[in-house]
């Protein structure tokens, strides 16, 4: 894994892996990969109204003024966040005169994700699975050029149909495999609707499912998973605990911060990927000074909730 060198407390150097850091630090990933079809949605709760761009390229400019905000605040660092999940247009670009997730890395030492997936097929058997990732190859080859460690891939599970849960994984999966044959750690993402009326259902039939995948990887394939979470704490465990699991990390889904982190710590082992949840509260309009407070407050908050669950995983 790509190394960098950080300072400990006592002043001594210390070396980390981009392995060590997701795979032992503590804190949790800040989903950062709002997409062109989300992205006027992050902006308008951020104070920007649909008024303020002509153009995708002036709003994804827009975005991007945002996200490095985030990124080059004080308190946006590797002691509380332990990676960033970007979209694909972020790559591209940079934080000053650094690309982006050069920036992240050595100087924030937050691990660099990209989400690759094009978004979801209309709802069958109760699941919106992935749409085709055309240039798949060639995606996942820039993004190791450019630093990324790993990719995310979004799809969304409706209601407890179980052959529709087991097309959800089994895509998942596929996909996973010609990711990791680029080096790279996929985070596999069955999100499960939070409105769903048959919600534990869906989660029992869905770990088993994932089980089943789980069990057919190599020793040396490890892959991440972003779960929405339980209705029953620690459903997930027997994934937590599974060999080929770097991590479980949870999706907020629609939980105000304060539901998704209370949540959170009642599921041990379980770290937080929150994106509406971090950048809640945050404005366009605020100070520098306001800014960074509040988004120091929200890391602090979900950092404490993502490390009450590994806490409990450790009695």
């Amino acid at each position: 894994g790509r190394t960098t060198h950080f300072e400990k407390k006592d002043g001594a150097l210390s070396t980390l892996t981009q392995m060590d850091q997701i795979s032992t630090g503590q804190g949790f990933i800040a989903a950062l990969d709002q997409s062109g079809g989300s992205s006027p949605k992050a902006l308008a709760e951020y104070g920007i109204s649909t008024n303020a761009y002509q153009s995708d390229a002036e709003m994804f400019t827009l975005i991007h003024e945002m996200r490095c905000r985030l990124m080059t605040a004080p308190a946006f660092d590797g002691r509380k966040i332990i990676g960033a999940i970007l979209f694909e247009d972020t790559m591209m670009r940079q934080v000053g005169e650094i690309s982006v997730a050069d920036y992240l890395w050595s100087t924030r030492n937050v691990v660099p994700f990209l989400k690759i997936d094009k978004g979801l097929e209309e709802a069958q058997n109760g699941v919106q699975i992935l749409k085709p990732i055309p240039g798949l190859d060639a995606l996942l080859r820039r993004a190791t050029d450019a630093g990324i460690f790993g990719t995310k891939m979004r799809s969304v599970i409706h209601s407890a149909n179980a052959k529709g849960i087991a097309a959800i994984v089994a895509q998942q999966f596929d996909v996973a495999l010609t990711i990791l044959k680029h080096g790279l750690i996929p985070i596999i993402e069955p999100e499960i609707n939070i409105q769903s009326a048959d919600k534990a259902v869906s989660e029992t039939l869905l770990c088993d499912e994932i089980l089943t995948q789980l069990d057919r990887l190599n020793a040396d394939q490890s892959v991440i998973l972003k779960l929405t979470l339980p209705e029953v704490n620690n459903s997930y465990a027997p994934l937590i605990a599974h060999q080929n699991i770097l991590r479980v990390v949870a999706l907020s889904g629609g939980y105000t911060r304060p539901i998704a982190n209370q949540r959170l710590r009642q599921n041990a082992g379980m770290i937080a990927s929150f994106s509406r949840a971090l950048l809640d509260g945050l404005s366009a309009a605020q100070t520098d000074a306001e800014f960074n407070q509040r988004l120091s407050q929200s890391i602090q908050e979900i950092y404490d909730a993502s490390v009450a669950g590994e806490d409990a995983s450790l009695c």
